[in-house]
């Protein structure tokens, strides 16, 4: 670990107190004009640090940077991922995620990153990830699975999330089958799946599963084509935590869910989240465009729906739309 960040390692575990420069050059073995630059350059990128005459160092109250260090004070020793990537920008962390993923990247790394130049949904959409008041991530999966079950995977990731926020933020988000966490009538969270196929064996290889969570960002911020539909976790309020304990939330509640992926305990809690259960919705089916009425969502995590002449089918991808 470099000297900034165990400095930052070192703050972020002593929020609440100053830590003196001494004790941070004793510490790291290093002198205290060593300490001195790094906490400038650790200010040139952004870090809010006080420093207090005769107490020490301490973090700004409000600072919120994602780091590595940051998250991992607060994942569970036995869910860390192999490994965590935090970068101040990107183009999109579900494409660095697919080019580590190809080149071999381990099961279980976690991407993330403060802002995404080209950020995506579903359908080549684009997703505004303005810097520093979101939470955007991608994992590197190896599920060793068949196709048609990739769609797990997404629910369990909706799932988690959701755990993430009522655990934390003591407050109640919907799910919109299958990819989107709805809260106040508003999307605060998409998630992509894009899988990687063994053409060999026919199943899938690797999945890059993205999350995208819209953490601070004010309603006045996003663009004209998405304000009134999209909205934030506190668009307005101070959070009372930070982005990094939000993105240990979701890393160790989806890591858990992973773990027994394949038992599908999750559809029951899926099914209690969703917004969707015994609505009418329209559907795209080919050219046409259908209605229906929402009946159940099954162990593949497909919607099932019955139309107005009483046929029951089961939709495993495609869009909704939801009809009061």
């Amino acid at each position: 670990m470099s000297l900034k960040n165990e400095i930052i390692s070192t703050l972020e575990k002593n929020r609440e107190r100053s830590v003196s420069g001494e004790y941070l050059a004793q510490k790291l073995s290093v002198s205290r004009s060593a300490i001195w630059k790094a906490i400038g350059l650790l200010k040139k990128e952004g870090y809010g640090i006080d420093a207090f005459r005769n107490r020490g160092y301490r973090l700004s109250e409000g600072v919120d940077v994602l780091s590595e260090e940051g998250i991992m004070l607060f994942l569970k020793p036995e869910r860390l991922p192999a490994k965590l990537i935090v970068f101040k920008t990107v183009d999109s962390t579900n494409r660095e995620a697919k080019k580590m993923a190809v080149a071999g990247g381990a099961h279980g790394t976690v991407l993330l990153a403060d802002e995404q130049t080209s950020g995506r949904g579903r359908f080549e959409r684009s997703f505004f990830s303005p810097a520093h008041t979101g939470i955007y991530m991608s994992f590197i999966l190896k599920p060793r699975m068949a196709v048609s079950d990739a769609t797990l995977i997404t629910v369990a990731a909706a799932v988690a999330v959701c755990r993430a926020i009522s655990g934390h933020a003591k407050l109640s988000p919907r799910i919109k089958w299958v990819n989107d966490i709805i809260l106040d009538g508003k999307k605060i969270c998409g998630i992509l799946t894009e899988s990687i196929l063994d053409f060999e064996s026919g199943s899938v290889s690797d999945v890059i599963l993205g999350i995208g969570l819209n953490f601070s960002t004010p309603d006045d911020a996003f663009p004209d084509e998405f304000k009134g539909r999209v909205g934030s976790l506190y668009p307005k309020n101070t959070p009372p935590f930070t982005r990094n304990e939000m993105a240990a939330a979701i890393i160790d509640n989806l890591l858990d869910i992973y773990e027994s992926l394949t038992a599908r305990e999750f559809i029951s809690e899926y099914k209690e989240l969703s917004c969707l259960m015994n609505r009418e919705i329209s559907y795209s089916d080919g050219d046409a465009e259908k209605r229906a009425t929402v009946v159940d969502i099954d162990e593949a995590g497909r919607l099932v729906v019955r139309d107005a002449d009483g046929i029951v089918s089961a939709l495993s991808s495609g869009e909704v739309g939801v009809h009061l």
